[in-house]
Parts: C-alpha cells; structure tokens; sequence
C-alpha cells in the first residue's frame, strides 16, 4: 500500500461524513500525522485498516466537538433552457435525485460501506477488518445494500 495513494481517498471519507472541505483536509492530515507517529501500531498487513479507523475516530471526535453545518456550491453548472444539452441534463438531474432520494433512506452504516466500497474502492478484506466482520458478511451486506437501493429507486421511477 502506498500511502500517498491514500490521501485523497481519505481525504473523500472524511468529506462524505463531514460534507465540510476545510474540516475534511484538516482531518485528512491529522490523520496521517497520527498515523505516521504511531509508535504502538507495527502490522504492515493491515495499515490501510489502520489509517481508515484513525480516521473515523477524528470523525467521531468532529461530532462530538462541533455542530455541522451544511452548504450548497452555488457554481453549478446548468445549461440554459430549450437548449439541447438541457433535455439530458434533465434526465440526468431526475436520475440523480431519485437515486439521492433512494441511499437517504438507507442507514448511516449502509451509507458508509457502499462509499467505501464503489466510492473509495476500499479491499473488502480492509472493509471487514474495520467492521469486524468475516469478507463473506460485507459480501453479504453489500448485496443487500445494493438491491435495497434497486427496489428504492425503482419505486421512485414507477412513480
């Protein structure tokens, strides 16, 4: 595992518990800090584990220290009506609230193993280590996390 490799995906964990760039870049670097100066932790096999648990556990502390507040970027790119790049960009909008609406109703920890799994491309062996389950129940789990938000969102369509 190369760790230079890793700081932008941790970087995007971070971002997607904390939904704030600033707080996420500095997270993102304490936890390398930390992970860095670790005296205590020596097995090479599972340091991408290690890296991720530091940083849920400065993720926790974030939450426990401060309040959250959300923002929306205003520079979003929208083409202009009755052009031909707004029918698609339409169909692209309707598709991504639809599935926006289908992982809002999923758990917090569901949320999370989908990120880190297809966002992150986090192993699946790191993924069970960090949940403390067997690679077969992630398996498991994502399966059903994934058909969960099939069925979600093909209610929504047939609506």
């Amino acid at each position: 595992m190369n760790l230079e490799d890793q700081y932008d995906r941790i970087y995007k964990y971070l971002f997607f518990h904390l939904h704030d760039r600033h707080a996420a870049e500095d997270l993102t670097q304490e936890a390398f800090l930390r992970f860095l100066g670790s005296r205590t932790y020596r097995d090479e096999n599972r340091r991408l584990q290690y890296l991720y648990t530091i940083a849920r556990n400065l993720c926790r502390q974030y939450y426990r220290d401060r309040t959250i507040t959300y923002s929306l970027d205003e520079e979003a790119d929208v083409p202009e009506m009755n052009s031909p790049e707004a029918e698609g960009f339409e169909q692209s909008l309707m598709d991504r609230m639809i599935l926006s609406d289908a992982l809002q109703k999923l758990s917090p920890e569901e949320k999370e193993l989908l990120f880190l799994r297809y966002v992150n491309d986090v192993p699946v062996p790191v993924i069970s280590g960090l949940y403390q389950i067997s690679r077969f129940a992630v398996y498991r789990k994502l399966r059903r996390i994934l058909q969960k938000v099939r069925v979600e969102m093909e209610a929504e369509q047939d609506e």
